[in-house]
């Protein structure tokens, strides 16, 4: 059957002035991005000037927010077939504006490295949702969003430059223990399959511009040798590579992770990797995580990391402590030169985080071990 060709001016129905000025704005865009990478800081140099302060729990300032189904499906997982409320990770796509107010809340009080909304990130944990084909997306959209807001505020203060930290955790499987106690031969998930999630992940990261990647609530040291396996592969495959910080998980007060390994000997599982910081974060609070943080300060060659909860849950799983009383207790990190980046897990908020940022500021960082390095 004929078709009538359409006439060639009738084509573009786009005047040209608009054009232009989107071709002009592009181009612009692109210029403003070259150069924030041409000028953006080296994290190391600032780690050897001063304490860094990392921000604090991204679902416990969601949860503020009084979400519903609907905020989590959005257009893009409107037709989902199980709920999605308590994904959070699927803000990135459907609630970019909250996310981006929460890293900005934290950014405000003196937060210099804000980490991705992206603790599930993988395609193992995404799969309970049936989400995993959207992991790259979800990756790069939430480093865009928590680009922009570091961007915003290292702009407005070029002195104190702001960091993305790509938040990488241990997944809900683990390569070391069978979930089956009848069955402890069994593994829920393989080396490789850990592997190829982070290394999807870090992708995702990397190409929204992390500035660093960090693997954290570590509860099995295999998991976290299968994601620097990944990301190093990774590296290799884009010819290029970011810090990696690494933080693990004293599960009680055994001193152990879940995988029953003391902090030196979690040290030592991961001292072939080239890392950036080694550290500990949740489960406990800073009082109880100091010794535990005292001991990686005293073996370790690299930075030190720390971001405890805000005290310990009461009996309804909350967490009570204020932040005068949780900064009182991190005082003693300070004092002791145990850390080089000092922030907040599970129960902190803004004002925990400001307490800290005010407190750091006083303080020089912990120089790195030389004996030990060498």
């Amino acid at each position: 059957m004929a078709t009538t060709p359409i006439p060639v001016g009738r084509r573009c129905q786009i005047p040209l002035s608009t054009i232009l000025r989107k071709i002009s704005e592009l181009f612009l865009s692109l210029f403003v991005n070259r150069l924030i990478n041409f000028y953006r800081v080296d994290i190391r140099k600032e780690l050897e000037k001063r304490i860094l302060v990392l921000d604090g729990a991204m679902g416990t300032m969601i949860q503020r927010y009084g979400l519903t189904e609907d905020d989590f499906r959005g257009e893009v997982f409107k037709n989902s077939k199980i709920d999605l409320k308590g994904n959070n990770d699927l803000l990135c796509l459907t609630r970019p504006d909250i996310i981006q107010e929460i890293h900005e809340h934290y950014l405000e009080v003196g937060a210099d490295i804000i980490e991705t909304n992206t603790f599930s990130g993988t395609t193992i944990a995404q799969t309970d949702y049936h989400t995993q084909d959207c992991v790259y997306e979800l990756n790069k959209a939430a480093a865009e969003i928590a680009r922009k807001a570091a961007d915003k505020y290292t702009a407005q203060n070029p002195d104190k430059p702001r960091f993305v930290a790509g938040a990488m955790g241990p997944t809900n499987k683990t390569a070391s223990l069978s979930p089956d106690v009848s069955d402890p031969g069994y593994r829920a998930v393989t080396f490789d399959e850990l592997a190829s999630a982070f290394k999807e992940q870090a992708r995702g990261l990397m190409d929204g511009g992390a500035d660093v990647l960090l693997c954290e609530t570590i509860i099995d040291t295999l998991n976290a040798k299968a994601a620097i396996y990944g990301i190093l592969e990774l590296f290799e495959e884009k010819e290029t590579e970011l810090p990696i910080m690494i933080s693990g998980t004293i599960t009680d007060a055994s001193g152990r992770t879940l995988s029953g390994q003391t902090v030196e000997a979690f040290l030592i599982s991961l001292s072939h990797a080239p890392l950036l910081s080694i550290g500990l974060n949740c489960a406990l609070g800073a009082k109880q995580l100091r010794p535990y943080v005292k001991s990686l300060s005293e073996h370790s060659p690299y930075f030190i990391s720390a971001y405890p909860n805000a005290g310990l849950p009461n009996e309804f799983g909350e967490y009570d402590q204020g932040p005068e009383a949780m900064a009182n207790e991190i005082r003693s990190y300070l004092d002791d030169k145990l850390v080089n980046i000092l922030g907040g897990c599970c129960g902190t908020t803004p004002d925990h985080i400001k307490e800290m940022a005010e407190l750091a500021q006083n303080y020089s960082p912990r120089t790195l071990n030389e004996e030990v390095a060498a």
